[in-house]
């Protein structure tokens, strides 16, 4: 495995059109870009951070120039479950399926951050280096900035859309995502027909209510690969697959790679149970 933290600049070689690893990264976009991100489509306009879980696939549309630099970490490194007291960054950074992975941020504290990856960026990151300690310290710092100014975007946003029929979208789904995939039962419980109930929710999230049910199962089924020692077939079952195996092909299907690859390459958390 390559560096826990790794900072790079934008250059020529770092203008990808696609990205897909076990990381979670922290992009650095300076104008406006377009890009998808798990075939989700998404515009920002100015300075903003792109915050990346690992294993989604971004795609970027046209020329990635608008990119300064990226950085990136791995769990091992900074297990962000496990720092969430300090900063609380998992389901608002990453690992939230409703909201945009995107934060605008005023251009001083984008200008804050760019300032703490060039010191992330000086220190020696060798393994066993003094400075990981430091290295640590300043990704809390970019974290913390970038949560605070996400939660104020949230919160903005749902009191703009909380007299929305379908606001309670999310609540409704955690409570039942295992149990009830079907669109219709969603629909049902709102007393609308499927295509009136998928016309809202597209609307409220930016996604179909079909892909919000699929996400939100994987991405409990990467909680549970990652914080848990349960065994594929324990979490096949706590999900309701058939079978192990139904549970591989469609985790391979939506991530990419075997629920057995993704845990090894992402590691289980220092606070697995």
């Amino acid at each position: 495995m390559d560096k826990v933290i790794y900072i790079e600049h934008a250059t020529k070689d770092l203008l990808f059109q696609e990205l897909k690893e076990p990381y979670y990264f922290i992009l650095l976009i300076g104008e406006d870009a377009s890009f998808s991100l798990d075939f989700n489509e998404y515009r920002c306009r100015g300075k903003s951070l792109l915050f990346l879980s690992p294993y989604q696939l971004l795609k970027w549309n046209g020329n990635a120039t608008s990119i300064e630099s990226t950085l990136r970490f791995h769990g091992d490194f900074y297990c962000i479950e496990y720092h969430k007291m300090e900063v609380a960054c998992n389901g608002i950074l990453f690992n939230n399926i409703y909201e945009s992975p995107l934060v605008s941020v005023p251009p001083v504290v984008y200008q804050e951050i760019k300032s703490t990856f060039e010191k992330i960026l000086s220190l020696d990151i060798s393994d066993n280096s003094c400075d990981l300690p430091l290295a640590k310290t300043y990704l809390q710092l970019i974290l913390a900035l970038s949560s605070r100014e996400k939660q104020i975007q949230i919160s903005e946003r749902t009191l703009s859309l909380q007299k929305e029929q379908v606001a309670d979208f999310r609540a409704v789904l955690e409570n039942h995502f295992i149990g009830s995939r079907s669109v219709s039962f969603y629909a049902s419980h709102y007393g609308l027909s499927v295509d009136v109930f998928s016309k809202k929710i597209k609307r409220h999230f930016n996604k179909s209510p079909s892909v919000l049910i699929q996400e939100r199962l994987i991405l409990e089924a990467k909680k549970l690969l990652h914080l848990t020692y349960k065994n594929i077939k324990e979490i096949a079952t706590e999900l309701r697959f058939e079978d192990e195996f139904y549970f591989s092909r469609y985790f391979k299907k939506q991530v990419g790679l075997s629920p057995k690859a993704f845990r090894e390459q992402v590691g289980i958390s220092i606070v697995a149970k």
